[in-house]
């Protein structure tokens, strides 16, 4: 039994496929397409997708929890007034509650900066800010004293510890990956409307005609009925 060599077999099948995603764009409504193409463009027009805007709002949740957080130890350690003295103006970096505030501020502006201002679609502005985010928390745990000052002293670096790495799961997991997703299928879309519309329109059956068969041996018969009626005309 005869077997197509391997190329010739892969040409046809690439020729098979090649025909049936054919049939499939020439299937496709382009009213439906230029519906998806306006849709993903009116994304684009709003600058920023929905699921960056939610990253974008869990950022500015971090800084106002931390905020919230750290404005209650004010108060339960003897007054904003006098304690915001203790902690800003004479700052000590192994009683104070200060530079965790400030770290939530810089992981605020970085992020914010980063992916709200620059759009960037790259994961090195988060990993900077949680890289320095834990390096910083791990460091002031190990050195200061804030275990001996009560229940903030604990909150306060696990809650930031927390939230910078939630930012950095769902930057990574969340926006990236499903922003990327968004501007394939857009690609997608945008040619197979392009193909559709190199491809004509459907063609009518009476584009398709042809003539009738005629019928096996007329074309004898006729020799035959032109030579019986020669010798009448002779005569």
């Amino acid at each position: 039994m005869n077997h197509l060599p391997e190329d010739m077999e892969n040409t046809l099948t690439g020729s098979q496929s090649s025909h049936a995603s054919l049939r499939d764009i020439h299937s496709i409504n382009p009213a439906q397409l230029m519906a998806r193409i306006e849709s993903y463009e009116g994304r684009e027009k709003k600058g920023i997708s929905d699921v960056r805007r939610t990253f974008c709002l869990f950022v500015t949740f971090d800084l106002l929890f931390v905020a919230l957080l750290w404005i209650i130890e004010l108060n339960v350690n003897g007054g904003i007034e006098n304690t915001l003295k203790r902690e800003v103006i004479h700052y000590d970096y192994y009683s104070s509650y200060f530079d965790i505030f400030l770290l939530a501020v810089f992981r605020f502006k970085v992020l914010i900066l980063g992916y709200a201002v620059c759009r960037l679609r790259h994961w090195w502005a988060i990993a900077l800010t949680t890289a320095v985010t834990s390096a910083f928390l791990l460091a002031k745990v190990i050195l200061s004293k804030l275990f001996s000052q009560g229940a903030f002293g604990y909150v306060l670096p696990i809650i930031s510890f927390i939230l910078a790495w939630i930012e950095t799961w769902f930057l990574d997991f969340k926006v990236l990956p499903q922003e990327a997703e968004e501007e394939n299928r857009l690609l997608l879309v945008q040619d197979a409307s392009e193909r559709a519309v190199l491809i004509p329109a459907g063609l009518s059956d009476g584009q398709f005609y042809s003539p009738p068969e005629s019928e096996a041996g007329s074309e004898e018969e006729a020799e035959e009925k032109q030579d019986s009626e020669k010798p009448l005309l002779e005569l």
